[in-house]
């Protein structure tokens, strides 16, 4: 595989999002207003919430602003700029410069959502190693998963309404594990007892990643 390819083509998803300035403020705007309403509607402070319904309440944050920005992975582009890259890459190429890209997009995401947790609720983390390597690898699934899923959706018709049924399911298993280790995190357990849940995401992670790589030049082609 060539990785100047791979490098070529995160490099223009790149500057594709800085030209969509809209785009980028609408995302933010969006995250900044669902934590900002979760604080506004449950009176949200240190001591009237639990770890649980923080974990909770961040994952599902996370997940509808992860969607909603992941979703146009396939789903936004053009038939011509399909037919453009289907000459200058290979299948493989493209979903794995995509997963890269939209990891990166995604730890952003939920590095700010974290911050914006932290300012206007309350941050509990005990132990960071254990959090920030739970985001890091829901990251990594949320990518990999949807990226996958948007490409199947970009070739139906109706591809929104079939992208919010096929992510659903598929992207639970990841936040489920996601939610348990980021409450170990909050409780300040010991690191061993989030190791289950790390080697689970790792695991779904790997086998989400191997699907995308040989499914998606079949999609590619249809």
């Amino acid at each position: 595989m060539n990785a100047t390819v791979i490098i070529a083509l995160i490099r223009k998803e790149f500057l594709l999002e800085l030209r969509r300035k809209s785009v980028i403020a609408g995302l933010g705007l969006y995250l900044f207003s669902l934590i900002f309403i979760c604080y506004l509607t449950f009176s949200l402070k240190a001591n009237s919430i639990t770890p649980a319904t923080w974990s909770a309440l961040f994952w599902l944050t996370m997940l509808f602003s992860v969607v909603n920005s992941v979703a146009k992975s396939f789903i936004g582009e053009k038939r011509g700029v399909f037919i453009y890259l289907y000459t200058i890459a290979s299948p493989q190429q493209i979903i794995v410069a995509k997963i890269l890209y939209n990891t990166l997009l995604c730890w952003l995401i939920t590095l700010a959502g974290y911050l914006l947790f932290s300012v206007f609720i309350f941050n509990p983390v005990q132990d960071n190693l254990v959090f920030f390597g739970a985001l890091f690898l829901a990251s990594i699934g949320f990518s990999t998963t949807l990226s996958l899923i948007s490409g199947i959706a970009s070739k139906a018709n109706n591809s929104n309404v079939l992208m919010a049924v096929l992510s659903f399911p598929v992207v639970i298993s990841v936040l489920l594990m996601a939610i348990r280790a980021t409450k170990n995190s909050l409780d300040g357990l010991d690191r061993s007892a989030s190791t289950d849940e790390l080697l689970n995401l790792l695991a779904i992670n790997c086998i989400a990643g191997a699907l995308g790589y040989i499914l998606f030049p079949y999609i590619w082609r249809s």
